[in-house]
């Protein structure tokens, strides 16, 4: 495998207050995290505090042999209160002042942006006015050929039409799942009432080269200008679903990068979300036989 590709999960790191205990995740970093199991270089960049929870962020992913590059702030470092409905499915309870609303633009950051070979961000982390423009230097320093993957994650109201759109155009892959679809269709004025007909516009109008739908247990979907991957979802025994969403983008863009063609990268990505489902927490362990 090519360990020698950078792919950065650009945004919030924070810890998920779990009915189970405390877990770290923030969808960037658990997306770099998955991406590494994959042999590549997977790099989580965001914002911490000089307290307790910050210095576990970095120990955990020193264990882990995650790369990071999480710059110091006064804010502290962000938890999420997390409640699981009788289906797993999470509610997130997310609080506004954390070390990650306030990302700096460094220099080491720059230095990596111009490297990377695959970033995945969200809209989540451009809530503040600080780590959105932190995002948008970062994309724009990265090399044109690129993959910039927005994994939309619409997360309670901390979202508007300007990020979307902004972040569309900066972005050449769309992550959507099927109730963020639906919003988007609402605010961007899309055209079309299925499902293939809304992310073709989408292509269309961002100039994307993919959007990847996914629609929990009714299966996932690859949109391209002219081709179409669908897949059911596994049937698992549930513990959890927090992170499955990132675990598929990781999945799928580590394979991609390593040469596999849509249909397989979907494949390996479906299979690595239904395992993380039967995990606690966003950053299990993927076994040797799933990704050998």
């Amino acid at each position: 495998m090519n360990n020698t590709q950078i792919v950065v999960g650009l945004g919030e790191v924070l810890f998920d207050c779990l009915p189970s205990g405390q877990k770290l995740g923030g969808a960037p970093a658990n997306f770099a995290y998955h991406v590494s199991q994959f042999g590549l270089t997977g790099y989580a960049v965001s914002a911490i505090s000089e307290d307790k929870l910050g210095k576990e962020i970095t120990n955990t992913f020193d264990k882990v042999g995650l790369h990071y590059v999480l710059p110091v702030v006064k804010e502290p470092t962000g938890t999420v209160q997390v409640t699981l409905d009788d289906k797993g499915v999470p509610q997130y309870d997310i609080c506004l002042g954390a070390a990650w609303d306030n990302i700096p633009f460094t220099d080491e950051m720059r230095t990596l942006a111009e490297k990377t070979d695959a970033v995945c961000f969200g809209s989540l982390a451009q809530r503040s006015e600080g780590s959105r423009a932190t995002i948008q230097a970062f994309i724009n320093a990265m090399p044109i050929k690129s993959l910039k993957v927005f994994d939309i994650n619409l997360r309670q109201h901390w979202y508007n039409k300007e990020v979307i759109e902004t972040s569309l155009q900066k972005s050449n892959i769309l992550k959507i799942n099927d109730e963020e679809i639906t919003i988007v269709q609402s605010l961007l004025q899309l055209e079309g009432n299925d499902y293939a007909t809304l992310c073709r516009d989408l292509i269309r109008r961002y100039s994307l080269q993919m959007v990847i739908l996914t629609c929990g247990t009714n299966g996932s979907y690859v949109f391209t200008e002219s081709e179409d991957s669908f897949l059911p979802t596994p049937k698992v025994d549930v513990v959890d679903t927090v992170g499955a969403g990132d675990s598929f983008t990781g999945a799928f863009v580590a394979n991609i990068l390593q040469g596999k063609s849509i249909r397989e990268a979907h494949e390996m990505a479906v299979k690595v979300s239904a395992f993380v489902c039967t995990q606690a927490g966003a950053m299990p362990t993927l076994p040797a036989s799933l990704i050998s």
